[in-house]
């Protein structure tokens, strides 16, 4: 089904990017829609890519711009909440916008990004909770076509996971890094496999009204990748498991900086695994890639002042 027309909401993200690059790659026609495309300029604008602006907030201009789309694709998503960038208003009210939109417009596929363990009956995780409104909301809106996606912690180049850490592990003075909530278990996810399970999805509309779960071929402790992060970058350092009181105390203190590394919601969130009851990319015909092989490519201590560089940037913009 090449050629088609795709209007991504959250494409300018780490997902976005590698998920804009493949489709175009494919003879895709993409338009990325963003409020600030200023910021955005490794963005490889042609022919198949337009960035444009766009409060994908505003169901009016919203709409202008998905008419005419074959599939609506929304990658957005906040692990913290700032200002007005509320997870309700993220994950709730804008597909909800979206939806609106797209009935206004005629389009009907939606592809969707929710997340591993989303579910409207959390009562403590306010990202896990709002992610599952939005979840069900667009499976439950009659005439779209939803497929949605719940990964675990996603991973690659360019990623908040690993490379975050590998520039915590920096600040952090020798020989311990206290982690919180150190034995939460995650199936790391490699963005190239997400990408492909996209793309199988666009490519299959009988993959609509389905929820997919992704997961790498192997799961680790939280406490056990921090370590590899670690080792990998030459950092000698023991990665100390804190007990729950003071992950707990670690969330409250850390959720106070402008720019937050880890937060109270966070803290809630990892109170359940983020692993697969059965990952989806066996059925699709996806061979996941594992950390091992792809991590070392891209992590390491070459760039570790690149990452330092790019934390302190993130730091200025949010004080």
């Amino acid at each position: 089904m090449a050629g088609q027309k795709i209007c991504i909401i959250g494409g300018t993200g780490f997902i976005g990017l590698h998920l804009t690059n493949r489709l175009t790659a494919l003879g895709h026609s993409v338009s990325v829609l963003t409020r600030r495309p200023e910021r955005h300029r490794e963005l490889r604008v042609g022919t198949r890519l337009q960035l444009v602006q766009v409060n994908p907030y505003d169901a009016g201009t919203l709409s202008e711009q998905l008419r005419g789309s074959d599939c609506v694709i929304n990658l957005v998503g906040i692990l913290n909440e700032a200002g007005n960038s509320t997870f309700s208003r993220a994950h709730v009210e804008l597909p909800r916008t979206i939806i609106k939109a797209m009935r206004d417009t005629g389009a009907c596929r939606l592809l969707h990004m929710s997340a591993l363990n989303a579910d409207v009956n959390e009562n403590r995780s306010r990202y896990l909770k709002t992610k599952g409104e939005g979840e069900n909301l667009v499976h439950q809106s009659p005439g779209v076509e939803v497929t949605s996606f719940r990964p675990s912690v996603v991973f690659g180049r360019g990623d908040s996971f690993f490379n975050r850490f590998a520039t915590f592990l920096k600040l952090t003075p020798p020989p311990v890094f206290p982690l919180a909530c150190a034995q939460a278990r995650f199936a790391p996810v490699y963005v190239g496999d997400v990408v492909a399970a996209f793309v199988h999805a666009l490519e299959n509309p009988a993959s609509a009204g389905r929820r997919i779960e992704l997961c790498g071929p192997n799961e680790y402790t939280l406490k056990q990748l921090v370590q590899y992060t670690a080792d990998l970058t030459g950092n000698k350092t023991y990665v100390l498991s804190l007990p729950g009181f003071a992950s707990r105390l670690q969330a409250r203190l850390l959720g106070m900086l402008p720019v937050k590394p880890f937060s109270l919601d966070n803290y809630y969130s990892l109170q359940k695994n983020s692993t697969c009851s059965e990952s989806a990319f066996p059925a699709m015909g996806i061979n996941p890639r594992s950390v091992e092989a792809i991590v070392p490519r891209y992590l390491g201590t070459a760039n570790s002042h690149a990452r330092y560089d790019k934390y302190r940037a993130q730091a200025r913009r949010a004080s």
